[in-house]
């Protein structure tokens, strides 16, 4: 792959695009809002048959390199809820709901788990990050989004929240999934836009 590669994301998420956008800049990969923000979601257990099948659709529609993210937050002692539903579960109750449902509990172990799916046909491809750590007992930080005030990373006394942005983007579950995937682009040399 020669200069700069462009891929979209399929995200109506800005904070989403900046953080995927930031990780993969040093893989020579420009990221782009794609034509279409909403996902065609199924309803499963798995966060790989989700984005497969968004991408899939969103490729259909678009016709263009793209990518489809979705993410969970799989809290243990709630049996990995809200796991594939944590964007619905988000909206609904937000992350002072899953502090309401996790008060009492001594076993605050997570993990957030990304899947980042490419289809650049004939290529498709699937890149699995995830980042363990704990729920908070109380919301920390301004920074970040969705569940990242209640969720401390293994190693780190911060929550996602709180972190600087660059600091974060070297931990999270998105940047697992998506440097595996900047760096599938580098060395596959697929023919980019």
């Amino acid at each position: 792959m020669s200069g700069e590669c462009r891929l979209y994301l399929v995200t109506g998420n800005k904070h989403k695009l900046e953080e995927a956008g930031a990780i993969l800049e040093p893989y020579g990969i420009k990221l782009e809002q794609a034509p279409v923000t909403e996902k065609l979601e199924i309803q499963s257990e798995s966060l790989v048959d989700i984005a497969l099948y968004a991408a899939r659709d969103a490729y259909r529609r678009i016709r263009l390199p793209l990518i489809v993210d979705d993410s969970g937050l799989f809290i243990e002692a709630l049996k990995g809820f809200p796991g594939p539903y944590s964007s619905y579960v988000y909206k609904k109750i937000g992350y002072t709901g899953i502090l309401k449902l996790m008060e009492g509990v001594e076993n605050r172990r997570a993990c957030f788990k990304t899947v980042a799916v490419l289809i650049h046909p004939p290529i498709e491809k699937v890149f699995i990050g995830e980042t363990c750590g704990v729920i908070s007992d109380t919301p920390r930080g301004m920074g970040g989004f969705g569940f990242d005030p209640i969720f401390i990373p293994d190693g780190h006394t911060m929550t996602y929240a709180e972190m600087p942005f660059e600091e974060k983007n070297k931990v999270s579950h998105r940047y697992k999934a998506f440097s595996q995937l900047g760096e599938w682009v580098r060395k596959s040399r697929i023919k980019c836009l």
